[in-house]
């Protein structure tokens, strides 16, 4: 049974369908998988075995250089390499309408999630059949949940339980000899235990404050630790630089793939992230990460696996889910690195560095000991 999976970006929503793989490909060892996945993230796909063929698309870029893309005939050659086989099943695990049309420009059955349970509701106008996925759900089990109807199997073992399996039990099926990760070697640069920090986002409200990230760069750096701290763009690697400034023991990274981020978190003891993808791709190596939410609810779309902690902000206004601040009360004043400052989102004010540091000790340590954590067991807020 050969199925194309359209499910093309973000990196996070990427990552997030990889349990539903796995799912699937342990009730039916005879099923493959096609990926079509946005260009910069075809590593991610191929590092699970059950998927076959990766094929990239660049809609983003399409959408930049339309001209150019209709020259150079991009899009008549994707529709060939997307039309070599037909499907027994295409699957739309994003729900939107690109993703609808993707799947119609395949070969076989089209199928989705309805339009009460779709992001974009006219998606289901290209699907040949449609299922009904509670929206209360995590992401993650939405998509397990999309593929066990689509292929006709059940996640559980007790057809009586009322909930999904816990996060602690999700295996997103990554094989570390495709990533480069071999944890049975050791190198001169592992001997000294190492963090990771992923200060990287997108949204302006998703920024953790610089001074909160000196103040825990120290606190990690004095007991020992080697901090190294990944980068994307200029805009990243001018932060990563002010975080580091003068702190021995703080390595800013050189720019690096999704496999080599992959290998960095793989020798980690532990990472701290803001929302961001990479969190996510810590989340599914199953490393002791802690996440920041000040804007956003990790609820739905949060860190979610074994070894997870999610420090969501309980100050009135959050979760907001907005990009720009409109915060209107007193400016909230704190201390870190030596200065005083008004911390900016006020909602991060709640997750000062001591607080994130104990956090992350303890997430540690459990790990060492074989406690299984989970990012529900975490979370400051209930949420749904």
């Amino acid at each position: 049974m050969r199925v194309l999976i359209v499910k093309t970006s973000s990196l996070g929503d990427i990552i997030h369908t990889l349990p539903a793989v796995t799912d699937a490909s342990r009730a039916n060892r005879e099923v493959r998988f096609d990926w079509v996945v946005e260009e910069n993230f075809v590593e991610i796909p191929s590092w699970h075995p059950a998927v076959e063929r990766v094929i990239p698309v660049a809609i983003r870029r399409w959408r930049r250089q339309p001209l150019a893309t209709l020259r150079q005939g991009e899009i008549s050659e994707f529709r060939k390499n997307l039309q070599r086989y037909h499907y027994d099943l295409i699957i739309d695990a994003q729900g939107l309408i690109k993703s609808g049309i993707l799947c119609r420009m395949a070969k076989g059955l089209t199928v989705g999630m309805n339009n009460h349970s779709s992001r974009e509701p006219l998606a289901t106008l290209f699907y040949n059949r449609v299922f009904s996925v509670p929206r209360t759900l995590h992401a993650v089990d939405r998509v397990r949940e999309l593929f066990s109807r689509a292929l006709n199997y059940s996640l559980f073992e007790d057809p009586y339980k009322s909930n999904l399996i816990n996060a602690g039990d999700v295996d997103y099926g990554l094989d570390l000899a495709r990533i480069g990760i071999d944890h049975s070697s050791e190198n001169e640069d592992n001997r000294r235990p190492s963090l990771l920090f992923l200060h990287g986002t997108t949204w302006e409200t998703k920024h953790w404050p610089l001074p909160y990230w000196r103040a825990l760069m120290r606190l990690a750096t004095e007991k020992g630790y080697q901090v190294k701290m990944p980068w994307g763009n200029q805009q990243e690697l001018d932060r990563a630089k002010a975080i580091a400034k003068g702190i021995e023991g703080a390595i800013v990274l050189q720019k690096q793939t999704l496999a080599g981020l992959a290998r960095h978190m793989a020798q980690a003891e532990g990472v701290v992230a803001v929302d961001t993808g990479l969190g996510h791709l810590a989340a599914a190596l199953a490393v002791p990460t802690i996440s920041l939410y000040g804007p956003t609810n990790p609820g739905l779309s949060g860190t979610f696996g074994r070894h997870q902690h999610r420090l969501q902000s309980t100050l009135s206004c959050a979760p907001c889910i907005k990009k720009r601040c409109h915060y209107t009360g007193k400016p909230i004043l704190d201390q870190a690195d030596a200065q005083k400052f008004a911390v900016q989102p006020p909602c991060f004010s709640v997750h000062p560095p001591a607080a994130v540091w104990k956090a992350l000790q303890t997430l540690i340590m459990e790990h060492k000991t074989g406690s299984i954590i989970t990012s529900s067991k975490f979370s400051a807020k209930t949420v749904g």
